[in-house]
């Protein structure tokens, strides 16, 4: 009696028994069903749900003016001191000053009756530290306060304490060395120091010059700003471009450079997946997307170019987002560009990239139907391969028979 094994129902069960054996099938590790079986405690959500809200803005005319510039902050703003002259600069705790005392004639306080007996009519008193308590010493005017004072005001005082004993005494105050006035300036320039303030005014640019500039690309160093226990932060070029915003320093200042570098991921069915540099220049969500490979014709959906970017709450406000649901000052936004549309090429041109961006490009809904039939026509391929197989042996076994 003959078996046909080969009818219908033998070659569904075949096909069966394939798709029940995939387990069995090469691959580098676990699969999902092993690591969630295998594992002691679970930790998860219903549905595998993340569980972060997030808002969907999809790039427009409307929405490009929101996303113009990124957001920063200000020297100005923060401290002033932009325009006008030079602020003053006083004296200070640790300064070493030198005082000279001038007199009308001789036979006064300090200079005696015998003109001819010493050059000038002036003394000058051994150079001296400005102390903790902010005070000088001057003979016969005592204790001076220093501390917080311009010299000018310091040499009224002096004049004024010894107006009655000196003949017409007349002040003049000079700063040795400025440690009050020092600033500082580290991070990443090419010679870290501290820098003694002048009259002529030292703006933020003027420091970092003088630290022998930066040591990596402009486009992608921040200047932090340090003074009575506030800071602020803004983009190096914002410097370069602003000149309101290089502010003039003022004493026991702290500027930080600090670079880091700018990259992009890019993920899906882009030419190219991984992380990426802006390099030494900015990048347009374009840029982003040709420096990723582009969009692959035979995978990329045109219409869904995704960019998650967390954005300042402020800014969605803005543009009049509801944004009561999100906790935070910084919230989880998905750009959507469509690039299907031919106006969309310009919204992906003006549209600036951020550090840390990710951009994601999705599938085409008919790559999964692709991706289906292809399983089919393996699993097809298989199991006619098996028939043949099985057909090959039984008639090895009818030749040994034979």
């Amino acid at each position: 009696m003959k078996i046909n094994i080969f009818g219908h129902k033998a070659y569904i069960a075949v096909l069966l028994t394939l798709l029940s054996s995939c387990s069995s099938l090469p691959r580098s590790g676990p699969d999902g069903k092993l690591v969630d079986g295998g594992a002691a405690v679970k930790v998860t959500t219903k549905d595998r749900k993340v569980g972060i809200d997030y808002a969907l803005v999809d790039l427009s005319k409307n929405t490009l003016q929101y996303f113009d510039e990124p957001g920063a902050g200000s020297f100005r703003g923060s401290f002033g001191g932009g325009q006008g002259a030079p602020p003053d600069i006083p004296l200070g705790y640790g300064d070493i000053v030198q005082v000279s005392i001038f007199e009308a004639q001789s036979g006064g306080l300090f200079i005696p009756t015998d003109a001819g007996s010493r050059p000038g009519n002036y003394i000058t008193l051994p150079n001296q530290t400005i102390d903790r308590g902010g005070t000088i010493s001057v003979p016969y005017a005592g204790r001076v306060t220093a501390a917080g004072r311009l010299k000018e005001q310091v040499e009224r005082d002096i004049e004024e304490r010894l107006a009655n004993r000196a003949i017409e005494p007349q002040v003049v105050i000079t700063t040795v060395t400025g440690n009050s006035s020092e600033i500082a300036v580290l991070g990443d320039v090419k010679n870290p120091i501290k820098i003694e303030l002048t009259p002529a005014g030292e703006r933020v640019l003027d420091a970092i010059s003088q630290a022998g500039g930066l040591t990596g690309p402009g486009l992608e160093t921040t200047i932090t700003l340090q003074r009575q226990g506030r800071t602020s932060t803004v983009a190096y070029d914002t410097l370069l471009n602003n000149p309101r915003e290089n502010i003039y320093l003022a004493p026991r200042d702290t500027v930080f450079a600090d670079h880091e570098r700018r990259t992009f991921v890019a993920f899906g069915a882009a030419g190219l997946n991984g992380r990426f540099d802006f390099e030494d220049s900015n990048l347009t969500l374009s840029e982003a997307i040709a420096k990723a490979g582009g969009l692959r014709d035979d995978l990329a959906e045109p219409s869904q170019v995704l960019l998650y970017r967390l954005v300042d709450r402020k800014t969605l406000q803005r543009m009049k987002v509801n944004t009561s649901r999100f906790a935070g000052d910084r919230i989880p936004v998905i750009f959507r560009a469509n690039m299907r549309d031919p106006a969309g090429f310009f919204t992906t041109q003006k549209f600036a990239m951020r550090d840390k961006d990710v951009l994601y490009i999705s599938n085409a809904s008919s790559i999964e139907l692709l991706k289906f039939l292809d399983i089919a026509n393996a699993i097809t391929s298989t199991a006619s391969g098996t028939s043949s197989d099985m057909v090959s042996t039984r008639d090895s076994f009818r030749d040994i028979g034979d």
